[in-house]
């Protein structure tokens, strides 16, 4: 499916976005000196530091460009949506920030930090057992309360919001010809995707995923979404269950390839961007270096390459954990 908005609409947002948002820096990292292990053969590599932007995440984007789309009327019975964290902790922001309440289902294995943080914003957090649980929670308390739902990955309003990030990175970084994205449910890569296609027909843009959580990989292969049976890894930013029909449109339309990494992938990245980039990233943050050092090392050689760094949100005792993890082999 091509997008029912166009470059105009996503340039008409940005400058309201803007307003309440971070316009996050990019590094680059010139020589593989600067990105030891990540960038060896590329020609250069630059980071689009979104763990910098308000909530932590890249998430706030979308979730102002959903709740502003609707009626005053909808928003005063309140909002609720379902996150592992950073969905979550935008939604609570945003919706602090608009003067509503929130209510956000988070599994239990959701990372405290992250759940302090949503309570911090003043949203009321449950608890459910897993993330598969936590949806039927979320579509539960909309039917009950008449909330409206701020979806984490799908619909037109969340691929708007990140099609700013795709439109803010290359109106900085005019140069690049390749992007690599982390995908959970598919927002960030579809709006990116998408902004990169409007603006620069030519840039490939590349979607990385975990191997236990590879729900859009799939729905590629299969030609339609598809529904894992379980999520098992520790980029839990990127444990989406499933794929959805628009977010999934829009990412075959646009996307190049998706790819995958493993769990020791991800922590080896952690490790990369800390030593040599000094920033602190939680495991989805860092798939997109994964993917560079790993699977698309051979394709993405002489580019000039952008990785989407797309958030941290995470206590300290799980990051240093991550960091003294022996390295994969």
């Amino acid at each position: 499916m091509s997008a029912d908005f166009t470059l105009a609409d996503i340039e008409q947002l940005y400058e309201r976005l803007k307003r309440d948002i971070v316009v996050t820096p990019i590094l680059r990292c010139h020589t593989a000196s600067e990105l030891h292990g990540a960038a060896r053969d590329v020609a250069s590599v630059t980071l689009k530091l979104e763990l910098m932007q308000i909530a932590g995440s890249f998430k706030i984007r979308g979730a102002l460009s959903t709740l502003w789309s609707q009626s005053t009327a909808t928003l005063a019975r309140g909002v609720t949506a379902v996150s592992a964290g950073n969905h979550a902790i935008a939604v609570s922001f945003a919706a602090r920030r608009l003067g509503i309440t929130a209510k956000v289902v988070m599994p239990k294995t959701a990372n405290p930090r992250r759940v302090e943080i949503c309570r911090a914003h003043g949203a009321e957090v449950i608890l459910a057992d897993d993330v598969h649980a936590a949806f039927g929670i979320m579509e539960s308390i909309a039917a009950k309360e008449g909330r409206f739902v701020v979806h984490p990955f799908e619909g037109r309003g969340v691929a708007m919001g990140t099609a700013t990030v795709g439109l803010e990175l290359l109106t900085q970084a005019p140069d690049i010809d390749a992007i690599v994205v982390p995908i959970g449910g598919g927002g960030l890569c579809a709006g990116v995707a998408t902004a990169a296609k409007l603006l620069r027909p030519d840039c490939e843009v590349f979607g990385v995923e975990p191997f236990g959580a590879d729900s859009m990989y799939r729905s590629l292969a299969a030609g339609a979404p598809q529904r894992l049976e379980k999520v098992d890894t520790i980029a839990d930013s990127l444990g989406a269950p499933f794929a959805l029909p628009y977010s999934f449109g829009l990412c075959r339309a646009a996307l190049t390839e998706v790819v995958r990494v493993s769990d020791d992938e991800l922590r080896a990245a952690m490790q990369l961007l800390f030593r040599d980039a000094k920033l602190a990233v939680e495991p989805a943050a860092a798939a997109s270096t994964a993917a560079l050092r790993g699977p698309l090392e051979d394709r993405l050689s002489g580019r000039n390459v952008a990785l989407i760094v797309s958030g941290t949100n995470l206590d300290g005792a799980t990051f240093w954990r991550h960091l003294a993890a022996p390295p994969p082999g």
